[in-house]
């Protein structure tokens, strides 16, 4: 795809790849084949072929309006489309520098302003979700039923294990997930401990920055991306194994860290050595040896999220650790499609959200299995408000048998 980048366009670093990235567009249409929101819709500009030609037009100069703000805010950042796409376009780089120059560009309304600026100024921050959260479970009762579903009660768990052992892996806890699961990491923790593998939780660890990211405040994203190099970089030096995610969605922002600040001279080469120190934990677990667990050939549905399957590019890893494990995986139609969690798009726009979740959890259910697990938390609390069946995460009901 051939392009003449704008004034305001070549003034910035990312110039080159965003030229790059036209370029190696051959809109041969593949991506619109597993674009979810181009399924759901048949507009071509509800795919990502249709977005690119509209970020190609931002970036030459053309005026741009709310229409192409919404059809690039309506985009889940899948990735199923990088997957599909035979020429490699690195459409998900793209979208998120382009959607900050359209916000540059075009004024959010009041409304979007303020439900951005409260998610930006929550969500990210242990302590103020942890305290919405307290004080959501204390009022559930009076809650609309869409979101006391989303509230549940606090769960107890588990001791962390105490063992020490040679090998030592950390894990970023992360800002939502010891809030709303706090037995995932411990599961993992058990899991690794029976494998002879310490999990050391890097508790003053940030967030990730994938909301910030993703909402456009990618200044915010790479300071709390250099935080974490921070806090993590005297662990690395003392020599520990990985730095594990339970997260998928976080993996995938904490794996790029090493494009974030490539521009960064005090950080780029940090950066790259953390992002390849940056394991999902079934990347551990894969290479184990798992006798120990026994899911007794118990029927399980996965969902694999976008996040573990197009962004880590693991697709069948956790799958197939769960096969060893002795558990039966049932067949799950479109399992390449998003079940419309996608960080907070489930609140930004929720029709969409919620018709993919409805079709995500037709398929997932349709076979009748026992339960359903998946690896990502965001996945997790979309689904389970409205899943017939107990959604968990794949560490738990490992950790359980």
């Amino acid at each position: 795809m051939q392009t003449t980048l704008a004034e305001f366009v070549k003034s910035r670093e990312e110039k080159g790849e965003l030229e790059a990235i036209l370029r190696s567009c051959v809109h041969c249409g593949f991506c619109n084949a597993t674009c979810p929101t181009y399924l759901l819709s048949g507009n071509e500009l509800e795919g990502p072929r249709g977005r690119i030609y509209l970020l190609k037009q931002m970036l030459e100069g053309e005026p741009v309006g709310k229409a192409t703000q919404q059809h690039l805010d309506h985009c889940l950042s899948c990735g199923a489309c990088e997957t599909t796409c035979p020429s490699g376009v690195n459409y998900g780089r793209l979208l998120d520098l382009g959607r900050e120059m359209v916000d540059e560009q075009v004024p959010l309304s009041f409304f979007r302003q303020i439900i951005r600026g409260l998610m930006l100024g929550i969500f990210p921050y242990k302590r103020r979700f942890n305290g919405l959260l307290t004080f959501a479970r204390v009022f559930r009762f009076c809650l609309p039923a869409t979101l006391k579903n989303r509230v549940r009660p606090k769960k107890s768990v588990k001791p962390w294990p105490q063992r020490l052992h040679d090998r030592r892996v950390l894990v970023l806890p992360g800002c939502v997930q010891p809030a709303l699961s706090p037995e995932i990491d411990v599961a993992a923790a058990h899991v690794l401990d029976k494998l002879g593998i310490s999990l050391i939780a890097v508790d003053d660890s940030p967030c990730c920055g994938a909301l910030n990211y993703h909402l456009s405040a990618h200044e915010k994203a790479k300071q709390l991306a250099r935080n974490n190099i921070d806090v993590c970089w005297p662990y690395l030096e003392d020599g520990v194994e990985a730095i594990i995610m339970t997260s998928s969605g976080c993996g995938v922002m904490l794996k790029d860290y090493a494009s974030l600040l490539q521009y960064e001279s005090e950080y780029a080469e940090k950066a790259r050595l953390f992002s390849n120190k940056v394991k999902d934990i079934s990347e551990i677990l894969v290479r184990e040896d798992l006798a120990v667990f026994d899911g007794e050939n118990k029927r399980i549905a996965f969902q694999s999220p976008c996040t573990l399957q197009h962004g880590l590019k693991l697709n069948g890893v956790v799958e197939g650790i769960l096969q060893r494990c002795a558990y039966v995986l049932v067949p799950v139609r479109d399992g390449h499609l998003c079940c419309g969690s996608a960080g907070v798009y489930s609140l930004l726009q929720p029709a969409i959200s919620a018709q993919l979740k409805h079709n995500k959890l037709g398929a997932l259910q349709q076979q009748q299995p026992s339960l359903i697990a998946t690896s990502n938390i965001g996945c997790l609390m979309h689904l389970q408000d409205a899943a017939e069946l107990e959604v968990m995460h794949w560490l738990v009901l490992l950790d359980g048998e």
